[in-house]
């Protein structure tokens, strides 16, 4: 992700995340020696963004969105199975990431591609709603 890219990932976010990152957050992101953002486009446009804090050898999705025009065509599927492939090669074992316990549609893509449940972060948004703690364990595919 470039500054170019902040207004149109902002907007899927903010359409998208519950609790959405404002620009001026996403701007953050880009000074963040730790953040890496990955986008999706289609003929230019921005379609997708899945973002990760790598510290060390863990790494923490910190979102995902899909813009709705665009769902179901195995875009978040792609990027992160790029992210993932994209962190191996920093040396990365463990990716972490929380999903709204009623967000079932994510929960099923991380689970489709390897995420396992590990907790549950009670009362973890800002709305009360508990979360699920997911892994990917690189060692688990090798």
């Amino acid at each position: 992700m470039e500054e170019k890219h902040i207004d149109e990932v902002q907007y899927i976010s903010e359409v998208s995340i519950k609790d959405y990152w404002s620009v001026d957050e996403l701007r953050k992101e880009l000074d963040n020696k730790v953040a890496k953002y990955f986008i999706q486009e289609i003929d230019g446009k921005v379609v997708g963004f899945a973002g990760v804090w790598v510290v060390y050898d863990e790494c923490q999705i910190t979102n995902i969105a899909v813009h709705p025009d665009y769902r179901r065509r195995g875009i978040a599927t792609k990027l992160l199975e790029d992210m993932i492939e994209h962190l191996k090669t920093l040396d990365c074992s463990i990716i972490t990431l929380e999903v709204r316990k009623s967000n079932t549609k994510a929960y099923d893509l991380y689970s489709s591609i390897g995420f396992t449940d590990e907790g549950v972060r009670k009362r973890f948004y800002k709305d009360g709603e508990d979360a699920i703690i997911m892994w990917y364990r690189y060692e688990d595919f090798e």
